[in-house]
C-alpha cells in the first residue's frame, strides 16, 4: 500500500519536471501559465475536476457547508494542510486546534477562496505562485511553487 503514494509522488514529480523543462524554452511563457499548466496536469493524473475562478485559483468544494460565508473583512477561523504539488506537506493546523486569522491579511488565494465557502465546508485550493508567494522562497517553499491546501472553514468572526 505504501508503494502506490511513492509511485503517485514519483509520477507527479515527473510530470512537473516535464511541464517546467517544455515551458523553459518558451521565453513568451508566463509564471501565470506555466503555474496553470502545473495545476492542469496536476489535476488530470489525479483524476480531479476542479473549477477554475478567473484569478487562476483552482478549487473543489469537498464539503457543502450550511453556515456563513466570509467576507474581505471576516475574521477566518479554520484546519488546514499545505503542501506542494509534490507531496511535501509543508504546514499544517495541529491535531484538534484551529488557525484564526483576518483574511485580508493571508495569502491572496485564501483571500480569494475562503470566501466561496461557508461555515462547516471543506475545499481543496491549487493556488499559483501569483496567488501565494511569487518569486519569493518561504523556507521549505520554494519560489514560484504552486500551493495545495485542504481548508475546513469552522467559524466566522
Amino acid at each position: 500500500m505504501l508503494i502506490q503514494p511513492k509511485i503517485m509522488r514519483i509520477r507527479s514529480l515527473l510530470l512537473i519536471v516535464w511541464t517546467m523543462l517544455l515551458f523553459s524554452g518558451c521565453k513568451s511563457t508566463s509564471q501565470d501559465e506555466v503555474d496553470d499548466q502545473i495545476i492542469q496536469n496536476y489535476l488530470k493524473l489525479n483524476n480531479l475536476t476542479a473549477t477554475k475562478d478567473p484569478s487562476g485559483l483552482y478549487y473543489i468544494m469537498t464539503v457543502t457547508g450550511t453556515g456563513t460565508s466570509p467576507t474581505a473583512t471576516s475574521t477566518v477561523e479554520v484546519t488546514y494542510k499545505g503542501s506542494l504539488v509534490n507531496g511535501t506537506v509543508f504546514d499544517q493546523t495541529a491535531s484538534g486546534k484551529t488557525f484564526t486569522y483576518a483574511l485580508s491579511g493571508l495569502i491572496k488565494g485564501w483571500q480569494i477562496g475562503i470566501p466561496l465557502m461557508k461555515e462547516g465546508g471543506k475545499a481543496l485550493f491549487f493556488i499559483p505562485s501569483g496567488l501565494a508567494y511569487g518569486k519569493q522562497d518561504l523556507g521549505v517553499i520554494p519560489a514560484n511553487s504552486v500551493l495545495i491546501f485542504e481548508i475546513e472553514l469552522i467559524d466566522v468572526k
